[in-house]
């Protein structure tokens, strides 16, 4: 079971689950009122080329409702995502809260239900997921506690005693998760990783296509992530 948003993350971790450990994978995204429910689509597209067994979208559509004024990354919020440059600028003058504003109220938590409620019917034992290094710092329910919490509990909640909460990318940067995805044939160029993109190509058409604000930390992150890998970036971005 991969929780499949259509993002960098996510996608290296369908394609570790599908190639590298060999397993019969089902996918399942979510879609929350999201300001970049544009990754949907490419989460399709994903689970086809990796032959994912299923791919569900969950509507969660009512969470977007309930936390909008505690997140920015939901479009029903007011509040605005933030500038990555500006925030970098509010923490070090320690103006800014250690939690961005791009933090969805107890996401994970929600999400990794709804993967343990389908694996105990289909019979999977591994959910996968993509939190790791540099997500942790800043969200409470990506951290190796929180995983480890989550496990714990799955293995209470049903009749599994064996689920084991998967987290490949959970110790690695931005840079060594991609070069970990170009070796398994992840194509970057169909992620994407923005908090507020726009699109390019006919909406609604299956060859619209995400494109990246440039300003958000996310896209800030993606950026640097290919630096280092030492490769091209090959994400679509406005400006």
């Amino acid at each position: 079971m991969v929780l499949l948003s259509g993002g960098l993350d996510s996608t290296t971790v369908l394609a570790i689950a599908a190639r590298e450990a060999g397993q019969r994978v089902h996918a399942l995204s979510f879609a929350y009122g999201q300001r970049h429910a544009l990754e949907l689509g490419c989460a399709a597209r994903q689970a086809r080329r990796f032959d994912a067994a299923a791919h569900e979208v969950v509507d969660l559509s009512h969470l977007g409702r309930l936390v909008a004024p505690a997140t920015s990354l939901v479009a029903a919020s007011e509040l605005a995502v933030p500038d990555a440059e500006a925030r970098q600028r509010q923490l070090e003058r320690g103006e800014a809260e250690a939690i961005p504003s791009t933090y969805v109220p107890a996401r994970n938590t929600l999400f990794l239900s709804y993967a343990l409620a389908w694996a105990e019917v289909v019979g999977a034992r591994d959910i996968w997921l993509g939190v790791n290094a540099v997500d942790y710092s800043g969200y409470p329910d990506c951290r190796p506690e929180f995983v480890a919490a989550f496990e714990a509990m799955a293995r209470l909640a049903t009749k599994a005693t064996d689920v084991r909460v998967r987290a490949p990318l959970i110790d690695l940067e931005k840079g060594a998760i991609i070069e970990r995805g170009l070796g398994l044939g992840v194509d970057y160029g169909d992620t994407t990783s923005c908090y507020d993109p726009s699109s390019v190509g006919e909406p609604g058409s299956a060859d619209e296509r995400p494109l990246a604000c440039g300003r958000c930390e996310s896209c800030m992150l993606r950026r640097q992530g290919f630096a280092a890998a030492g490769v091209e970036d090959p994400t679509r971005y406005a400006d």
